[in-house]
């Protein structure tokens, strides 16, 4: 979700390992600005866990789903001003001074949040949050590449998209932690804060970056600090290659603008692939699982918070392996051919779930009128009740007893004691009373799904979509950008694909809940999978492959308009060479 990530190979990663031991400042710089990714990835990864418990605490969170929608998509909805924000700080204040400002807001947003009162006051610390993880997305990488050994840049910036993922899981087990300690979601909540106080106590003993510096005229500092990282033969040679590069950027700064670089015809097909690449990123339903992963795992009829918790610590750490494995995988395979495999795994994993849901909602246990008089007449769902319901009780089950709803009053499934969830059950008031007397005789108490037969294959299809994805749709559109655009339009260009991509998270964020109360989380998956379909013929008819190629030659492939359904052929150079993989480390470095 979330954060760019570029790519490397082993050599690369044991140099970064061994150079980072023979300079430790160097992994210091690195470390310091990296806490950013962490932040990012715990800060949009917990509140899936700390979600369970702010319903249980807040009365009127638990009873609107449009509420539970915003405190989740309030980051989203701050990290897109953030971002645009931080676009500018960092070239006015400088790297370090935005770093600084992220841990900030990471701080205040966690204090806030750990206090809250109300759920107002929770959607305004998630959107301090959520502008600390729209600065920290953009600045954190740029300064440890800015801050980096060349040889090694590419693996030392790589550790930032692994360390969002790792914040995720991370975020998981955290929520995990805290299910029975006093406060549960506020120490969940709260947590982030020692990490940014952390990163901001580091920061304030490093430097800030050399080439910001030297756009600003104080190229002593900046030399300086190059001198620290590179050896004195390297440094020469560094410092020679930035003052070229700073007299080049500068030459063409009037060029660079996003309306500039749609006027060209080639821009704009490389815009089309690229913006393309991160919208649909978001509308295949990749945050749907992030964001509500334990709530999708009691639809599927798990009702504890604590079972939700830990089934759906599996997804997160699966993620996290995913952004490795594409590392290893992005060079050999090429980036359309992991795009359609990625994407063909997607639309099967979103099949199972739309099976699983469906079958999980047609055969939920029935509602018996026995169990439900064996509770206080007063505790019966009202649409239940005699004088409501009439003769229609004969049809009701868990699913039509969890929709019913009379004015201010919801109903929950008290489901059967003993080990068969699937027998007849109570449909009751939905309150903690009457939780609390339905756990009391050992039974379970349904608000979110059902019990059902299939759950463990809708952790399955959980399981399969993130393989799939992770891999492909996780990490190649960031890639993609990273190669396909000019270098005199990449800033302007890749600005805009990473806008669309936080626009297109906050849509899917603020939608899926009300999605699957509207229409039912069967056809909320269908719905993804038909938009993954659609993502697969746009990957086929318009993303090339850029693997192998210098950016020159990715300006003549978009000039020609070459339509290659082939995914699987290699792709095909000026020159003549057939992309087969031994021109993958000139493509990482040229670019």
């Amino acid at each position: 979700m979330e954060g760019g990530v570029h790519e490397f190979d082993g050599s690369t990663f044991k140099e970064c390992f061994s150079l980072s031991w023979r300079n430790p400042y160097v992994l210091r710089l690195a470390f310091s600005a990296g806490i950013g990714g962490l932040l990012f990835g715990y800060d949009t990864g917990v509140i899936s866990g700390a979600l369970l418990y702010i319903r249980d605490d807040f009365r009127s969170v638990d009873r609107n789903t449009w509420l539970q929608e915003l405190i989740v998509s309030m980051a989203v909805a701050g990290a897109i001003i953030g971002a645009a924000v931080g676009g500018w700080t960092t070239d006015r204040f400088g790297r370090r001074a935005s770093i600084l400002t992220a841990d900030s807001l990471f701080f205040a947003g966690a204090a806030v949040m750990a206090s809250a009162t109300g759920p107002a006051q929770l959607v305004v610390g998630r959107a301090l949050v959520g502008l600390g993880v729209g600065m920290a997305s953009m600045t954190s990488p740029l300064y440890i590449s800015e801050a980096s050994p060349a040889r090694i840049r590419g693996a030392l910036v790589s550790t930032n998209g692994f360390l969002i993922t790792g914040g995720q899981f991370l975020a998981y087990l955290i929520n995990l932690a805290f299910t029975k300690a006093p406060g549960t979601w506020r120490w969940m909540l709260g947590v982030a804060a020692l990490p940014a106080l952390l990163q901001f106590a580091l920061m304030l003993f490093l430097p800030e970056s050399p080439r910001w510096l030297y756009r600003k005229g104080r190229a002593e500092e900046a030399e300086a600090i190059l001198r620290r990282i590179y050896t004195a033969e390297e440094a020469d040679r560094e410092i020679e290659e930035l003052k070229e590069s700073v007299a080049a950027e500068r030459s063409s700064s009037e060029k660079t603008s996003l309306a500039a670089a749609v006027r060209t015809a080639t821009v704009r097909r490389a815009l089309v692939a690229g913006v393309g690449l991160q919208v649909f990123q978001q509308l295949v339903g990749i945050n749907t699982v992030m964001y509500y992963s334990p709530t999708i795992v009691q639809l599927a009829g798990f009702a504890s918070n604590q079972t939700a918790l830990a089934l759906s610590l599996v997804t997160s750490g699966l993620n996290a392996l995913g952004s490795v494995v594409s590392i290893y995988f992005i060079d050999r395979t090429g980036r359309r051919k992991l795009l359609v495999i990625s994407l063909a795994g997607v639309i099967l994993s979103l099949a199972v779930l739309t099976a699983v849901f469906h079958e999980t909602a047609s055969h939920s246990p029935p509602v018996s009128a026995a169990a439900t008089a064996h509770f206080d007449s007063s505790l019966t769902c009202p649409n239940y009740s005699p004088a409501a319901a009439g003769s229609d009780r004969s049809f009701w089950d868990c699913t039509r007893c969890l929709k019913a709803a009379r004015s201010s009053t919801e109903c929950g499934f008290c489901a059967a004691a003993g080990g068969d969830k699937l027998l007849p059950g109570a449909c009751l008031v939905s309150n903690t009373t009457v939780r609390d007397a339905c756990a009391g005789e050992g039974r379970q108490w349904y608000t979110r799904g059902c019990p059902s037969s299939f759950g463990w294959v809708a952790l399955v299809g959980l399981a399969l979509y993130i393989i799939f994805f992770s891999p492909g749709m996780g990490t190649v559109p960031w890639i993609v950008n990273s190669e396909i655009y000019p270098l005199r339009h990449r800033g302007a260009c890749g600005g805009a694909a990473a806008t669309a991509n936080w626009v297109a998270n906050l849509a899917v964020a603020q939608s899926f809940l009300s999605l699957t109360e509207a229409i039912g989380t069967s056809w909320t998956f269908l719905i993804f999978g038909g938009l993954s379909v659609a993502a697969l013929v746009f990957v086929l008819v318009c993303v090339p492959e850029t693997k192998g190629l210098p950016i020159e030659e990715v300006e003549k492939m978009l000039e020609q308009r070459e339509l290659r359904l082939r995914f699987w052929a290699p792709p095909r150079d000026a020159g003549g060479e057939d992309g087969d993989g031994k021109e993958s480390g000139k493509s990482a470095a040229g670019v």
